[in-house]
């Protein structure tokens, strides 16, 4: 984050973080700055401990692809369920919701998001694709703070930096065919309609 994303993250008065990354992420990179604007920092990581080789044995090397995002689901609801309760309470908006590269975890939590507000499916998959627009401003943000991967080129770093046409397609046709789509999905693991009515409280006009 660079210093005018934190002026922009207190302008737009940014009261709860909520950080979709692994621990050993949190450790690796911290929390980032948005502690210091007194916004309040949650931990909901979607995939567990261990669970980056648990995702391979179910859906293999994959990549980025819808059955990889399918499989973040075998790990539970948990985390759902408590993004949602802070969906739901006025006190805890603005949300900033982010993982470490801001299309996967991110992804598929605002997907579901888009779909309790009652988002055409065709938007949900053109707001995912938006993150191709700004993949040279990320390789040039890494380029220059961190590095690029060593034997990693730009355009390579590019292509991993964006996300394929089809994955947030093929994530909400598995999400139909095994549950009979995203809603149903969130009220299987517990999500009730008070809570889908608050959200959309408070996040519709």
């Amino acid at each position: 984050m660079t210093p005018e994303d934190l002026a922009k993250a207190r302008e737009l008065g940014i009261r709860t973080q909520i950080d979709l990354r692994k621990n050993d992420e949190v450790s690796d990179q911290g929390r980032g700055p948005l502690e210091t604007i007194g916004a309040n920092y949650v931990h909901l990581p979607v995939i567990p401990d261990g669970g980056t080789d648990v995702l391979a044995q179910l859906v293999g090397d994959t990549g980025i692809s819808g059955k990889r995002y399918l499989g973040y689901l075998e790990f539970g609801g948990d985390t759902w369920l408590k993004m949602f309760d802070i969906f739901a309470k006025a006190e805890d908006l603005p949300i900033l919701l982010h993982c470490t590269a801001g299309k996967d975890r991110t992804g598929v939590s605002t997907a579901f998001l888009l779909s309790v507000l009652g988002v055409d499916r065709a938007i949900i998959e053109a707001d995912y694709l938006l993150t191709n627009v700004d993949v040279n401003r990320q390789v040039e943000f890494v380029e220059q703070h961190v590095g690029l991967p060593e034997g990693m080129t730009r355009e390579e770093m590019a292509y991993h930096a964006g996300v394929p046409a089809t994955a947030m397609r093929d994530f909400l046709d598995g999400l139909e065919a095994r549950w009979g789509g995203a809603m149903r999905y969130l009220r299987e693991i517990g999500i009730g309609e008070d809570t889908f009515d608050a959200v959309k409280r408070n996040f519709l006009d």
